[in-house]
Parts: C-alpha cells; structure tokens; sequence
C-alpha cells in the first residue's frame, strides 16, 4: 500500500519587525496631524548645523503659539536665533557628531518670543536616523515653563522673606531688652538731674534717641509677624477719608491725590493704628517715585475669589476680601528690584534718605491681618500695589474713650518680677523698691518656684509670657486667687492668661518705658 502523498506547505510569511508593521500601516497625514496636535512644540530641522544653529524645515502651531512667530517666519531660519544664550547651540554642535537614538540633548533656557521678550522653557533634541542608522534630521521638544519658573522664585522668595523675618525677630527681641535699660535709667537719671538744665537736655537727647531705635525695633518685629496687633473691626472707606489730610500734607506739591472709594464696602479685622502706617508708607513710596504731572490714586473695592480660580499653591485662598490699592504713575521699578521690596533695610533711596523698612512694615502688618499683597510695576510708566484682607462680617467696633484720674505710682504692696535679661530685671526692681513696693526679683522661675513656697503674699506678678512662665503665673494663681499678671512680651490681652479675670490683666510691650510699667503696674493694684 503505498504511503499517503503529503502536500507541500506554502512558505511561512515573513513577520515585520516591531514597529514596522504598525509604521507602514499609519497614514502620513495622520503622523503630520499629530505632530501638528502636540500640546509641546515641536521642531523637525536638518542634521547640519551653521554658525547660526539647524535649519528648520517644521514647526507645529504649539511652537509657533510659544514663540509667537508664524510657521511661514521660521521655515527655513536656523533654530538658534530663538535661542538666547549662545551656549545653548555650542552644546548641540558637540553634540550632533556623536548622536544616537535614544540619547537626547536635552537643557532649558530662555527663548526669544518676535516681540523680543523671553520665556523659560525645557527642550529635547533627537536624531531621526534612515535604515542604515545614519542620522538625517533632528527633532526637538519645546515645553513652556515660565509659570513654573515664577512658581519656584516665589517660592524661594517667600523663603527668604521667612527667614530674614526670623533673624529679624531674634535681633529686635534681644535689642528691646537693651533699649528698655537705656530709656529706663535715663527716665531715672532725669530726676537726678532736674535742677542741670544742660545735664536735663543731654539726658533728653539720649532718650529721643532712644525713643527712635524703638520705633525701629517695632518696624522689625512688624516684619517677622511679631508686633502685637490690637485688631478691631474697621472700615477701610472711614480710615483712608480719615487720613486724606494727613496725605494730602504729605503729598504737598509732588503730586495730586485722588481717591476712588466703592460704597457699600464691607468691614475688615485689623489693626487701625498700624494700618494707618501701612497706607502712609505706601503713599509716601508712591510720591517719592512720582515724576512731573505726577498723580498716586488709592482706591478701595470689594473682591470675591472663587474656588477652583486658586490653582496654584501661590494663589490667594477663595473667599471673599476687601481690596486697598495704592497706584502712581512714577519712575517704576525693574524686575530685579521687585525682587527684594519687602526685605528690610533694601532701599533705592540716597543713604540716609530711607531706612529701608517701610515696605518691611507693610507686608509684615499685611500679613499679620491675614492678608496678601502683590506689587505691579513698569519702569518710567509707575507702581500698583494692593492690599487684600478678608472681609469681615461684624459691625466696626466703636471705641469709647475712657476718662479716669491719674493714679498715683507709689504703693507697699508685694512684686514678684520675672525677666530674663539681668539689666532689665535690675532696673525695673530698682524703680518699683524706690517707689515703696516690696520686690522680689528671683534670677529664674526655678528660683522663684523655691523662694515662694508654700504660700506667698505675692499682690502683683511681672512676667514674661513665655510658655515656663504661663505655667508659673497659672500655678501661683491658684494659691493667690486674687493675685495681678501684668505681662510683658508680645502678646494680646484678649488672647493672654484667659484664666485671668481682665481686670486683673493687663500687657505691655518691650520696648517699654518705666513710667508706662509703673502705671499699669499701678492701675492693677488699684483695680
């Protein structure tokens, strides 16, 4: 029987390799149209280079959208007269001899826009090789990232803002203490010397000056978020009518003012005293800066931010906010001094014309108010700032002047003094023990826990609110109910010792002068 005949199998079909099959089987204009769709900008450009960099031969609507050049003005232009730094295209002649696919040239930079401004972007260059592996074109990818560029400087800037503020706290703090010794004695030295009329005026000359390194400090501690702030619910509208003399003054003859006020604005939470500083230095920026025909213009509106419009972590939070803007049309200011307004002691005014904490003072209170503040300026054409604080929902607290007689400053009772710094604490022990009181002036808490046990006739207690003293003066109440805490440091009396009846509360701020600690001192025991 003879064996089945097999029939020949037909020869197997070659496979493409990956990647060709599915190549050949996309249509050209498909490829274009999705180069064209890219949300980067793309570049296609031959492999030679000139001095001048590749020649384009595409560009897609993204790229042309990014540098604001239309295709038909960049075909057949060498890439690197977009490029601002020559540096860029030395990388890309060095690196085309030796290019090979999938290793990219890749870097970031500034790109020329066609009405010669710049923009940071990211770039990546590839070689497209033919069949043989030899390179024939180069493909870039440009992505845009000047937001994110002004992100990452706001970023570092609002850092640096921070921790300039930090050092500034530290060094006011430890100042105030030397400055309350140096206006104390010489409140002290004063009274000794009453009869000199000239030795009267030299101590009076070394407190005004004084008086004025003070005033200093409390610019510094504005800035580092430190300046206790006595808020009450105001209405800017009222406070800017309030102080339009006072501008007008100001302002004499480098200027006009002009006030654009929107009725109806709402209220807001801060404090008025120093707000009044915020307003009069930016003012007074804005006439230094003005030119002839000079014109500063502070207007207020209502704002309301919505969610979703605060994308970025940069942005103002959503809600609602009451705006003070403050524009001129003065000499301006470059982007490179934009960059450090806000620091402390950077001024552009002649040495000795400006101490260069104005605007330190007003983002310091600004941000103390829970606020934010943005400047705006172009050089020879002038400045906008504006403030913006929440609005506030309460009625404008109504201040009622109270009427009371002087008390007098000598008494018998028993002080235990708390402080810190040896000069202070001797000083303020040697003015209360002249005046009749009973001190006991410990070298620290520890000391005073010890001397004071079991039971103390303690009637007044001076103390620093630090977190050691708070839980001090909270054990000594407890024995001593009926015990008063004046305390000295930063701190708000309505937010201070909430366990301590107000009017056996009260709060003083260093730099302080003696006569201001004896009386409230005084008005406590008298309560």
């Amino acid at each position: 029987m003879s064996a089945k005949r097999q029939r020949p199998r037909p020869p197997a079909r070659a496979r493409p390799r990956s990647g060709d099959g599915a190549a050949k089987s996309v249509p050209a204009t498909l490829l274009a149209a999705a180069l064209r769709a890219q949300s980067e900008g793309v570049l296609i450009a031959g492999r030679r280079a000139t001095e001048r960099g590749l020649r384009i031969l595409f560009v897609n609507a993204s790229f042309c959208a990014m540098t604001g050049h239309a295709a038909a003005e960049l075909v057949g232009r060498p890439h690197g007269v977009l490029h601002a730094d020559p540096a860029d295209l030395r990388r890309l002649k060095r690196w085309l001899p030796h290019a090979r696919p999938g290793e990219p040239l890749t870097g970031d930079g500034f790109l020329i826009r066609s009405d010669r401004s710049t923009i940071s972007a990211a770039w990546s260059f590839d070689p497209l090789c033919n069949p043989r592996g030899r390179v024939t074109h180069v493909v870039a990818t440009y992505r845009d990232q000047t937001e994110k560029r002004r992100l990452q400087e706001a970023l570092v800037h609002a850092q640096r803002l921070d921790a300039v503020g930090r050092l500034a706290g530290g060094v006011a703090h430890d100042f105030n203490n030397l400055l309350s010794v140096i206006n104390g004695y010489c409140e002290m030295l004063a009274a000794h010397v009453a009869a000199n009329p000239q030795a009267l005026r030299e101590v009076a000359e070394i407190h005004n000056a004084g008086r004025k390194a003070a005033a200093l400090t409390q610019q510094l501690l504005a800035f580092s978020r430190r300046q206790p702030l006595n808020a009450r619910t105001i209405n800017l509208n009222t406070l800017v009518a309030d102080n339009a003399d006072i501008l007008r003054r100001l302002l004499g003859t480098a200027g006009r003012l002009e006030l654009q006020l929107q009725e109806g604005l709402a209220n807001v939470r801060t404090d008025p005293a120093q707000f009044q500083q915020v307003l009069l230095n930016l003012v007074l920026n804005a006439r230094d800066a003005l030119r002839d025909d000079g014109r500063i213009v502070v207007s207020t509106a209502s704002r309301e931010i919505k969610a979703g419009l605060n994308r970025r972590g940069t942005d103002t939070p959503p809600g609602r906010y009451v705006t003070l803007t403050v524009s001129d049309n003065g000499t301006g200011m470059d982007a490179e001094t934009q960059k450090h307004l806000f620091e402390p002691f950077f001024t552009t005014k002649p040495e000795g014309k400006g101490t260069g904490l104005g605007l330190a003072l007003v983002y310091g209170v600004v941000q103390q108010s829970g606020g934010y503040i943005t400047v705006k300026s172009s050089v020879l054409v002038g400045s906008t700032f504006e403030v913006l604080l929440p609005a506030a929902t309460a009625a404008v607290d109504e201040v009622r002047p109270v009427v009371a007689p002087l008390p007098s400053l000598r008494g018998n009772e028993t002080v235990v003094l708390i402080e810190d710094d040896d000069l202070v604490r001797k000083m303020v022990a040697g003015m209360l023990t002249a005046d009749g009181y009973r001190v006991v002036a410990p070298e620290s808490l520890a000391v005073a826990a010890a001397e004071l046990e079991p039971s103390p006739p303690v009637d007044l207690l001076i103390v620093p609110l630090t977190p050691e003293g708070e839980k001090f003066a909270r054990g000594l109440q407890v024995r001593r109910p009926n015990l008063r805490v004046l305390c000295t440091g930063s701190h708000d009396e309505r937010t201070a010792l909430p366990w301590v009846e107000p009017q056996r509360l009260a709060c003083i701020h260093k730099p302080f002068a003696l006569s201001e600690l004896l009386r409230a001192a005084r008005k406590l025991l008298d309560a």
